[in-house]
C-alpha cells in the first residue's frame, strides 16, 4: 500500500523523458508515488531514481504502449509493487516531421499506434481496474493540435484529434453508468521537450515546436493542478487558447495563416541538424531528461495557466466588479 502521507499511486506513460519526465517530477513533488512506463530502460531508471530521491516510492516498467497486452501486464505489475492505481496519465507520443505523402505508411501507422492507440491501451488498463472500484482519475495529454492540424504533422495531429473523440465516448459511457471515475484532457501548447530532437525527419534543419515555446514544467504544473482538482478540459498556454478559439470563429483564416506560418515555424536554422537518432521504432539509449534544445527561447511561465490556478480569486474579483458596475448604472438611472 502507499505511504501514509502519499497522495496515492500515479502512472505516467512516456515518463522517461520530455513532458512525461516533468510530470513525473511534479507529481512526486506533490506527494504521489509514481510508476514510470516507457520503452527506454535508461530513462525509466533515471526517472524512478528521481522520484525516490524526493522521498516517494517508485516503480519503472519498460514497455511499448502500442502493445495492449503488455500495457495491461505493466498495470498489474505496478499494483503488485505499489498498490492500487489512483491516477493514470496517458502522455506517451511518437511521430515524424514530414509531409503526409513523404511519411511512409509504416511510419504513419507506428506513430498512430503509439500516440493514439497507446492512449487507448493505457485507458483500458486503468479503467479496467478503476471502474470496478468506482474511483480513480485518468488524464489524457492532448494538444492544441487536436483542434487544428498543421502541416508536416499529419500523424500526430490525427492521433490527437482521435484522442479527443475517443475520450468523449468513454466519458459518455461512464456518465451513463453513474461512475465516479474522472477523465480529463489537458491540451498542451508547443513545449521545449526531447520530442524535437529525436522526431523522425527527412529535413536537414533541426525541427522545433511552432513558437511560442513553453518549458515542459508549465505543462506539468497544469497536469498536477488537474490531478489535484479534476477538470474535464484544460487548455494550457495563451497560444493554445488562441488556436482553439481562432479555429472556432475564423476557420478559413486559420487555414491560410497556418499554411503560411506553421511550415517554416517548425524549423530552427540556428540549431543545425539534430544529432539524436529518431525514436519512432526504437528507444534512444541514455537519460535525456525533460528539456529539448530550446531553453534559450522557451517561456517558463504562462499568464493563462497562472490565471487558471487562481481562477476562484479572479471570478470573485470579476463578480465584485460586475456588482459595482451594476450599482453605478442603477445610480445613474435614478438620477
Amino acid at each position: 500500500m502507499s505511504n501514509p502521507t502519499s497522495r496515492g499511486v500515479a502512472v505516467v506513460t512516456g515518463g522517461s523523458a520530455g513532458l512525461g519526465r516533468a510530470i513525473v517530477r511534479e507529481l512526486a513533488d506533490r506527494g504521489w508515488d509514481v510508476a514510470v512506463l516507457a520503452r527506454g530502460r535508461d530513462g525509466v531508471d533515471a526517472a524512478t531514481a528521481e522520484v525516490r530521491a524526493k522521498g516517494r516510492r517508485a516503480h519503472g516498467v519498460s514497455v511499448d504502449v502500442a502493445d495492449h497486452a503488455a500495457v495491461d501486464a505493466a498495470a498489474a505489475e505496478v499494483e503488485a509493487e505499489l498498490g492500487e492505481i489512483d491516477l493514470w496519465v496517458n502522455n506517451v507520443m511518437s511521430g515524424a516531421i514530414a509531409t503526409f505523402l513523404d511519411t511512409t505508411p509504416e511510419d504513419y501507422e507506428r506513430a498512430t499506434q503509439v500516440t493514439y492507440l497507446g492512449t487507448v491501451n493505457g485507458t483500458r488498463a486503468a479503467l479496467t481496474r478503476m471502474r470496478q472500484r468506482d474511483r480513480g482519475h485518468i488524464i489524457q495529454i492532448g494538444s492544441a493540435l487536436a483542434h487544428r492540424g498543421i502541416p508536416l504533422q499529419a500523424a500526430y495531429c490525427g492521433s490527437k484529434h482521435a484522442v479527443h473523440g475517443f475520450t468523449d465516448s468513454v466519458v459518455s459511457e461512464l456518465t451513463h453508468e453513474g461512475s465516479a471515475v474522472a477523465v480529463s484532457i489537458v491540451d498542451m501548447p508547443a513545449l521545449n521537450t526531447t520530442q524535437f530532437g529525436w522526431v523522425k525527419s527527412p529535413f536537414s534543419t533541426h525541427p522545433q515546436p511552432v513558437p511560442p515555446i513553453y518549458q515542459p514544467e508549465v505543462g506539468a504544473r497544469a497536469v498536477g493542478d488537474v490531478a489535484d482538482k479534476p477538470r474535464r478540459r484544460t487548455w494550457v498556454g495563451e497560444s493554445t487558447v488562441g488556436l482553439v478559439l481562432g479555429t472556432r470563429v475564423a476557420g478559413r483564416f486559420m487555414d491560410w495563416y497556418l499554411a503560411k506560418n506553421a511550415w517554416e515555424g517548425q524549423f530552427a536554422p540556428d540549431k543545425g541538424s539534430s544529432t539524436t537518432p529518431p525514436n519512432l521504432w526504437e528507444p534512444v539509449p541514455g537519460d535525456h531528461g525533460a528539456h529539448g534544445a530550446f531553453d534559450d527561447r522557451a517561456r517558463g511561465e504562462s499568464i493563462q495557466t497562472r490565471a487558471l490556478r487562481h481562477r476562484r480569486g479572479l471570478y470573485s474579483a470579476a463578480s465584485v466588479a460586475g456588482v459595482a458596475a451594476l450599482a453605478g448604472v442603477v445610480k445613474l438611472l435614478r438620477r
